[in-house]
Parts: structure tokens; C-alpha cells; sequence
């Protein structure tokens, strides 16, 4: 398991999770950015990277990256803020699955403009866990 983000309780903690489910931070993408589960599916990582912009948690985001398509850092803009996120698709990614992609959505305010990431991301198996490797062209 991967080691837990330097962060012990989050101001995120008792409200709704970013990534659309119906709980709240600490039960469902807080327990993953702080290491206490791993995703079960290719969707549950692709919803805790978006939950990992919305809270600004870089750490969580490069250990979920895949090392051959990691950058090095990502300089996360405390300017942005992430709205929603609707998930359009899904191709393989359950826990029988090595690897697997999800369309997605997510809307984004910058600046007091929304504007929207579109994305087909895929995902695959390293060391026995999900990661992001990295999106298919549209």
C-alpha cells in the first residue's frame, strides 16, 4: 500500500465527496488518499485523482501515477476550482481486469470562467494496484 499523504485529517473530511458518490470525504476518496484502501476498479482511481485536484492533494496524485509516465511534480493552482465531475464510460478496469480506461468529464472554474476536461484516461495494473498511465487522444 502506498504510504499516506502528509495530511491527517482533511477540512474536507465530514463533506461530500468531490468525485459524485453519495458519502462523505473521509469514507470514500479520503480513505484512499490517506492510504487507509486502495481502489477496487479503474473508476474508483480516476474518481480519487479528481478528488485529489478538487482537495489539492498532490502527493496522492503522483503515487497514483504510473513511474514510466509520472512527471515530477505538477504545481496544483490553488486558483482553480474543481465543480463536478460525470463519469461517461468505463472498458474493462474491474477488479478481474489488469488494465481498463474511463471517459470523463470534469468542470472546472477558473477565474470565474467554467470551462471542462474532457478525457479518456487508462489505467492499469503496477505492482498489484491501479494507476493512471495516461490518455488517449480524443
Amino acid at each position: 500500500m502506498s504510504q499516506r499523504s502528509p495530511r491527517t485529517r482533511s477540512p474536507y473530511a465530514t463533506q461530500p465527496c468531490p468525485c459524485g458518490r453519495d458519502a462523505v470525504y473521509q469514507d470514500c476518496c479520503g480513505r484512499l488518499h490517506a492510504g487507509l484502501a486502495s481502489a477496487a476498479t479503474a473508476e474508483d482511481l480516476m474518481r480519487s485523482r479528481y478528488s485529489a485536484f478538487a482537495v489539492g492533494d498532490e502527493a496522492y496524485l503522483l503515487r497514483s501515477w504510473h513511474p514510466d509516465t509520472r512527471p515530477r511534480r505538477l504545481g496544483l493552482d490553488a486558483r482553480t476550482v474543481w465543480v463536478r465531475l460525470e463519469v461517461l464510460g468505463t472498458t474493462g478496469g474491474t477488479p478481474f481486469h489488469n488494465e481498463g480506461t474511463v471517459d470523463f468529464r470534469a468542470v472546472h472554474r477558473e477565474r470565474g470562467r467554467e470551462s471542462e476536461l474532457r478525457e479518456h484516461s487508462r489505467f492499469v495494473r503496477h505492482e498489484g494496484a491501479w494507476v493512471y498511465l495516461d490518455a488517449l487522444p480524443a
